[in-house]
């Protein structure tokens, strides 16, 4: 992102928080989030809020907004960090019973009670070990100081900064929480780099500080110190709570929220000014954030200036689209998924498991498991599904189809092998052995010749009159180490040696009848390897009357016919041939074996 304006900083109202992996970051009207996963990909999750004073004016009232400030943000952090852990770590999958119980009971998402609880929980931890222990610590040294209400408050707040202070030294300690740490200071480069004017790259932000006014540890900083002279003014206007630790205690509580409103206030005021004056007000705050960040890697300020960059999108264009994380799931809630999709819009549920089962790896009789995918391997099933939306045939989705056991590469400029080719070859093979000469003609994809050459060892060779086809031909040649020729010839145009036998699949489809094809044949599947003529046999008449100069004494042809074809094609052979035409496994005829005699 650039400065457009070339100004020498930019405002911006954008702040963050650092989360498992990753780094959110909120504007004015929208929240994004940027994690890396497992596999290493950055992942972006953004969404539109509305911001409390805009629902009910008196939020924006100084003090007020500061408080409703403080708990929307603690629990917009708690929910993206519940959110971050599911897409680096993969979540639980499909609900318990006791999950499934809990949403039909009280008629809620799940993860809303655990949201509930996790923010709840973290309060009351957060209140018990910053403002309950200190204020009891607190109350049994101030006991040397009975009449002196203030150096008993100040003692009080020492000890809640000592404890918050050795809090940040222990956790710094754990790994993955030096990581987090290390993800502030990403957070905070970033924000810096911005406000700088400078363009956000990694090597731009990688020279900023990593210390910020707007910090939170500033901000918590500012909560005890504000708590020391609050809790005084309140004590010395109702000394009743003075004299009972447990009033004590309730008046700390009770107080919360006006402590979080003035600190609120303090650090917007400070963080307006760079004035030597108030720099001592600054100075703790900024040195408690060298305790709370770290100097991040590059990889991370990468993620930092993705959730910086959506967020600030959001705020400048009201039409930039939210999204979602993608999360590791079990493989049998993505195969249900696309199944759904797939017969949702008269595709076959079939299609769905060769997808999954092909991208993931799993055979499809496992598809029913609970093997978790990783993000990345869904995303590619998502975008493959899609693509499968558009008509376009799965093999072309997926790049392959499987031919006699081989994944041989397919695309828009060949015809997708049928399984009625794989009985074309299963009967040639018996004609042929290694002492063999062979020609596909028509070979297209190279499929026939492919698996001729590999089960029988043959001499193959395989020819086309387009180009293209044999680019794909000789792409699947050399990835199973098939020894085949090409040669690029209109049937026999540019073919002048003799073969034993001759197999073809040729183009036989009526050019009438090509307009009635299925969509997905019709659409894609190139016109060339379709249109056999008028009443399609153009090529048998071509291919036979060609043949006898081209085969070796007593060759054999194999052809691919229309389950309507037989007789016809049969008829063309003549008397110089030993016919037999060969029905397929549903009865129809589909093989036409020409002997020359």
């Amino acid at each position: 992102m650039k400065d457009k304006k070339n100004k020498k900083s930019n405002k911006t109202y954008i702040g963050g928080q650092a989360v498992i992996e990753g780094v959110m970051m909120r504007g004015k009207t929208g929240v994004a989030t940027a994690v890396r996963d497992a596999d290493g990909v950055i992942r972006v999750e953004a969404e539109r809020v509305t911001p409390p004073e805009k629902k009910k004016a008196f939020l924006k009232l100084p003090i007020i907004r500061g408080a409703v400030n403080f708990f929307s943000s603690l629990v917009t952090g708690t929910k993206i960090l519940m959110r971050s852990a599911e897409v680096y770590g993969g979540d639980d999958g499909e609900p318990s019973k006791f999950e499934k119980w809990l949403a039909k009971t009280f008629k809620v998402d799940v993860m809303d009670i655990v949201l509930f609880f996790g923010v709840a929980l973290g309060l009351a931890f957060s209140i018990g070990l910053f403002f309950i222990i200190p204020t009891i610590l607190g109350n049994l040294f101030g006991k040397a100081f009975p009449n002196l209400l203030v150096v008993r408050n100040l003692i009080e707040g020492l000890i809640r900064i000592a404890i918050f202070v050795c809090y940040i030294l222990f956790t710094s300690l754990i790994k993955d929480v030096k990581r987090t740490y290390m993800y502030h200071g990403a957070e905070h480069k970033t924000i810096t780099c911005f406000e700088k004017g400078m363009d956000l790259t990694v090597e731009n932000v990688r020279k900023c500080r990593r210390v910020h006014d707007r910090c939170g540890t500033t901000f918590m900083f500012f909560v005890m110190f504000v708590s020391i002279l609050v809790y005084s003014v309140f004590g010395a206007i109702f000394p009743i709570f003075n004299t009972n630790i447990w009033l004590r205690i309730l008046s700390r509580v009770v107080l919360l929220p006006l402590i979080a409103g003035l600190s609120y206030e303090l650090l917007k005021l400070l963080a307006k000014t760079d004035s030597p004056l108030v720099l001592p007000l600054k100075l703790p705050g900024l040195g408690l954030q060298k305790l709370t960040t770290k100097e991040p890697t590059d990889d991370m300020i990468e993620v930092a200036i993705a959730a910086f960059e959506k967020a600030y999108k959001m705020d400048e264009d009201p039409n930039e689209p939210t999204s979602e994380f993608v999360c590791p799931e079990k493989v049998s809630v993505i195969t249900q998924k696309v199944k759904k999709l797939f017969v949702e819009n008269g595709i076959d549920e079939s299609d769905a498991e060769w997808l999954v089962s092909i991208i993931s790896g799993i055979k499809r009789s496992e598809l029913n498991g609970d093997v978790k995918l990783k993000s990345s391997g869904i995303d590619k099933i998502n975008e493959l599904a899609k693509e499968r939306l558009t008509g376009r045939p799965l093999c072309y989705v997926l790049g392959n189809c499987d031919f006699y056991g081989y994944e041989v590469n397919v695309d828009e400029r060949v015809l997708i092998p049928r399984p009625e080719t794989e009985e074309l070859v299963e009967h040639a093979l018996k004609s042929i052995d290694e002492s063999k000469t062979v020609l596909d003609l028509c070979t297209g994809s190279g499929a026939i010749a492919l698996v001729v050459a590999k089960k029988s060892g043959a001499k193959v060779t395989a020819s086309d009159v387009s180009s293209d086809a044999l680019k794909v031909a000789e792409s699947n040649f050399k990835k199973f180490d098939a020894d085949v020729k090409t040669v690029l010839s209109d049937l026999y145009a540019d073919l002048s040696e003799k073969f034993d036998v001759i197999i073809s699949n040729p183009p036989y489809i009526k050019t009438g009848d090509i307009a009635r094809l299925d969509k997905e044949v019709k659409d894609f599947e190139p016109k060339l390897a379709l249109d056999g003529g008028e009443d399609g046999l153009d090529f048998y008449r071509k291919i036979i009357s060609g043949a006898k100069e081209h085969l070796n004494e007593k060759g054999v042809i194999y052809l691919e016919i229309g389950a309507e074809q037989g007789k016809e094609v049969a008829e063309l052979f003549g008397e110089e041939y030993s016919v037999e035409v060969i029905k397929d496994v549903s009865g129809k005829d589909r093989i036409i074996k020409g002997v020359l005699l």
